[in-house]
């Protein structure tokens, strides 16, 4: 199991379109990618539960897979901290 921190960008944090497009990146990756954040986990393919975490701009969420899936790790960080998605 890998993991890797991302701070979360998105002017309104993990909520609406930033997380409906994280949760499709991550659902499209085949991946099974779990999202930490404050002692709570989320499927990061879930809106429904990336949205519960309740992430907000700044905040430092962990996102974890298996270890062959770095690259997916990496492409969704970037998203994650991307000024577009913000």
């Amino acid at each position: 199991m890998i993991s890797k921190e991302a701070t979360v960008a998105a002017r309104n944090g993990l909520h609406a379109r930033p997380a409906a497009e994280f949760s499709q990146a991550a659902a499209d990756s085949g991946v099974d990618v779990t999202v930490e954040f404050n002692g709570n986990s989320a499927d990061a393919a879930s809106l429904l539960e990336v949205m519960s975490l309740g992430a907000k701009r700044g905040d430092v969420i962990t996102l974890k897979a298996e270890d062959s899936a770095e690259k997916v790790l990496d492409e969704l960080v970037a998203l994650v901290e991307s000024a577009e998605n913000a």
